[in-house]
């Protein structure tokens, strides 16, 4: 089958094209001919090294959509030939054929495979950090790190799904303030500087980190949260000051969709069904901004290393 992997860690450059035998679902797992594959953040980790050094070819790809072809041992519920959107923890997804644990593979009930294709693990991360770390009640104003990227812009339609009042976004540049004001938000700011021009709020969702981070507890109102789910910028941690966290009436969350896979699956499964039937249902939306054949995947990463990532990023892997 045809493949996009590396053998070595670096920049989009490693990326190349491969061919590698079509793989045979085992117990509790689920074949798909994959029709669309996501481009997100954590591609670029695992080609960048953070889950570890490559053991021969790897092929990256987090989510992705398509119809099963085949089902292993034990398998319930799903059909060959049901389409369905799959989380794909150990990657697999930039290829014709990818293995998903079934329990992460998910029903595509009147969502089309493209929508799909973009929906496995940014819907459920976004989803997840709202209702699951940082415990978003109807009423809470919400500011959102990365307002313009696959996460950001879905969190923002869910916030205001789930009762959010006001809903505020940043981004790194104008084009991409621009770019977000689609999905609704109360205001975009750009990242430097935001926590002169931003209200105070209920939750900030934080992708980013480094002095991103630091700055964010500076606009938590009373009780505030500051849920994190990333670190784009690849700055050092900062040391968070928790005498102040206390004195402030402050708390910092976190949200790790592969913590889940290895302690709570069944949440992570809750989180991606609950964010899709959302989908369905109209009430929010995967917007698509670029759309590209498998062999542009080293392209797609080119996008995102140089900032100008919006949206999601698709590659198209079906003939």
């Amino acid at each position: 089958m045809r493949a996009v992997g590396f053998d070595v860690i670096g920049g989009p450059e490693v990326l190349r094209p491969v061919e590698l035998p079509v793989p045979v679902p085992g117990p509790g797992q689920v074949l798909i001919r994959v029709a669309y594959a996501g481009v997100g953040y954590g591609e670029a980790q695992h080609r960048l090294g953070d889950f570890g050094a490559p053991a021969g070819i790897e092929v990256p790809g987090m989510e992705a959509s398509g119809e099963v072809a085949g089902l292993g041992p034990g398998v319930t519920g799903l059909a060959v030939g049901e389409p369905v959107a799959a989380f794909l923890p150990d990657g697999g997804g930039y290829a014709e054929y990818a293995l998903a644990a079934a329990e992460f593979a998910f029903p595509l009930d009147g969502i089309s495979l493209r929508d799909g294709g973009g929906a496995a693990l940014a819907l459920p991360t976004a989803y997840g950090v709202l209702a699951g770390a940082a415990r978003l009640a109807a009423g809470d104003t919400v500011l959102i790190h990365a307002g313009a990227g696959g996460v950001g812009s879905a969190a923002a339609q869910i916030a205001r799904a789930l009762g959010a009042a006001a809903v505020y976004g940043t981004v790194g540049t104008p084009e991409k303030a621009e770019y977000a004001k689609r999905f609704g938000y109360d205001g975009v700011f750009l990242r430097d500087g935001f926590a002169e021009q931003a209200p105070e709020v209920d939750v900030v969702l934080d992708s980013v980190g480094g002095a991103t981070r630091s700055s964010s507890l500076g606009v938590l109102a009373p009780f505030g949260r500051l849920a994190v789910y990333g670190e784009t910028a690849r700055e050092a941690d900062p040391e968070l000051p928790v005498r102040e966290l206390w004195l402030h009436n402050r708390s910092v969350t976190g949200y790790n969709a592969l913590d889940l896979v290895r302690r709570a699956p069944a949440v992570l499964r809750s989180h991606a069904l609950s964010a899709l039937s959302l989908l369905a249902s109209g009430a929010i939306r995967v917007d698509v901004t670029a759309e590209l054949p498998l062999s542009g995947a080293r392209e797609a990463h080119e996008t995102m290393a140089a900032g100008r990532g919006r949206g999601k990023i698709l590659l198209r892997v079906a003939e």
